[in-house]
């Protein structure tokens, strides 16, 4: 038994038969088993856009060659005393909280708001109403932000393989797509994250885990650098480790965790507008069609060069929508999402400008100071509209800065406010991204013509903790953050790693002190 790896160009709406065939002539094969271990669209030339395919091929009939083994994650199980409480139940406080149980510890999540079902009808209750669940809406709730996102499976972070297959097939066994094991630009889609949200959850439950939710983190207590207690809306708990995975939209949570000795240090982070456009639109530009058999719908990321500091696009939605994301009553944020055949009308993708809070506040700021920059900002949005509509325009009256009633069309549900954004932001801001705007417009072919909602305030963390080995904060002893409120990790799968990248520290503690 043999094996061969092979890259094969495809149709974008090739059939199984097909594929077949291309492997049987390429191997001169007549018996084989094939497994996709890559897949990713090649747009370079609109004339000739298709799928480009790495196979893996096994067959008596190929003489050499055995399948490269990849790296597995090693959970070693036994019975163990410590009991570990994790806060948040986002990829990264979940997938800390799933190996640890695993590995035989006694492991609780506390989770603020509801669970997914109910979370999703909160967030329907919102968008129709306008009444705003302060622990149950797009920021908060069962698998964090991102349960309501695109659930992009991308990540720049380097050497994380074992994790990162880990995650995909742990989201496969709970019925996510199979592709996303292979495709170079994977994503769950929010419709299916809800359902794999579930799954994974009841997963854990029956390995032993537990998770309380509606269940509020107000306080710890630590005595020379370990945590004894932690405060609840549940009641006081005595976790023997303390994993706090609470996102960056858990303000209030940074403030106590900064009253209660642990180093935060304000970071470089990115505000801006989220730009909508009609899919077709990009599509066109992209593809040089407005539809192409076997692909959903045409991405971008666009970055600018001409300018003094970064403006990029960020978590882009194909066929989505705008969403109010907004954590607190009375502020507005927006973001996108996208279900997982990307069949609406719209496209949307922040566009962003990246910012230091020294430059923000014309001092040097502390953590606490970038978090009321932001609070404010956030707030000053919501008071332009005085209501959850969107403060919005066209990119054609930003770039020019001028008012018009030119009517917009937006998947936003909440209604828009026309506002002029290029007074709402810092003029260095607002500068940047209207030279950004210049060049993705020359990049895209009609970019121009697109609308601009605001607030884009959640690309990532203003703050980082102070960590050392693999989450574990410093000064403490039995206190980890991990995940995007920490400010070391960004997206499902890099905040996803960061928290099992914590529970094998704290597996691979024991094991040491369990010989000592």
């Amino acid at each position: 038994m043999g094996f061969r790896e092979i890259i094969l160009k495809l149709p974008t709406d090739y059939t199984r038969a097909q594929l077949e065939k291309q492997i049987a002539k390429k191997l001169q094969l007549k018996s084989f088993t094939f497994q996709i271990e890559r897949k990713s669209l090649d747009a370079r030339k609109k004339h000739d856009i298709h799928w480009q395919l790495q196979v893996g091929v096994v067959s008596e009939e190929l003489k050499s060659g055995v399948s490269p083994d990849q790296p597995v994650l090693s959970i070693p199980y036994r019975t163990r005393k410590k009991k570990v409480v994790v806060i948040g139940s986002g990829p990264a406080g979940f997938f800390a909280a799933f190996v640890l149980q695993k590995a035989g510890f006694d492991t609780t999540i506390l989770e603020r708001g509801t669970e997914v079902s109910k979370r999703a009808q909160d967030i329907a209750l919102f968008e129709d109403t306008g009444h705003f669940s302060a622990n149950s809406n797009y920021a908060f709730g069962e698998g964090g932000a991102g349960t309501f996102s695109d659930g992009k499976l991308t990540s720049r972070t380097k050497n994380i393989t074992a994790e990162k297959d880990y995650m995909i097939r742990s989201y496969v066994a709970a019925d996510a797509p199979a592709e996303i094991a292979y495709l170079a630009h994977p994503h769950i889609g929010s419709d299916n994250l809800r359902i794999v949200v579930q799954n994974l959850r009841e997963r854990f439950q029956n390995d032993g885990g537990t998770i309380l939710f509606e269940t509020m983190l107000h306080d710890i207590v630590a005595k020379g650098g370990h945590v004894t207690d932690i405060i609840t809306s549940a009641g006081t708990l005595q976790p023997d480790e303390l994993i706090v995975a609470t996102g960056h939209s858990a303000y209030e949570t940074y403030r106590m965790l900064i009253r209660r000795g642990l180093h935060f240090r304000a970071k470089n982070f990115a505000i801006g507008y989220r730009a909508e456009h009609r899919q077709q639109l990009i599509n066109l530009a992209q593809w040089g069609d407005e539809r192409l058999p076997g692909v959903k719908a045409a991405e971008y990321r666009l970055t600018a060069r001409a300018t003094d500091r970064p403006v990029y696009t960020f978590c882009m939605c194909p066929g989505g929508t705008v969403v109010p994301a907004t954590a607190y009553a009375n502020t507005n944020i927006v973001n996108g999402m996208s279900d997982y055949q990307r069949q609406g009308t719209f496209a949307n993708a922040a566009i962003v400008a990246g910012v230091h809070p020294d430059e923000l506040l014309g001092r040097e700021a502390s953590a606490i100071d970038t978090l009321d920059y932001l609070a404010d900002l956030e707030a000053q949005f919501f008071e332009y509209s005085k209501s959850y509509a969107a403060p919005c325009c066209s990119i054609h009256d930003f770039m020019n800065k001028r008012e018009t009633d030119q009517p917009l069309q937006s998947s936003y549900p909440l209604g828009l406010k026309q506002a002029p954004l290029w007074s709402m932001l810092p003029a260095a801001v607002t500068a940047a991204i209207r030279t950004g705007l210049n060049e993705f417009a020359r990049k895209l072919a009609g970019y121009d013509t697109g609308i601009l909602l605001g607030l884009e305030s959640k690309t990532s963390a203003p703050v980082q903790v102070a960590r050392e080995r693999h989450g574990l904060c410093q000064g403490f002893d039995n206190l980890y953050m991990v995940g995007e409120g920490s400010g070391w990790a960004g997206g499902i799968i890099s905040s996803g790693v960061d928290g099992i990248r914590a529970a094998k520290s704290i597996i691979d503690e024991t094991q040491i002190l369990s010989f000592i």
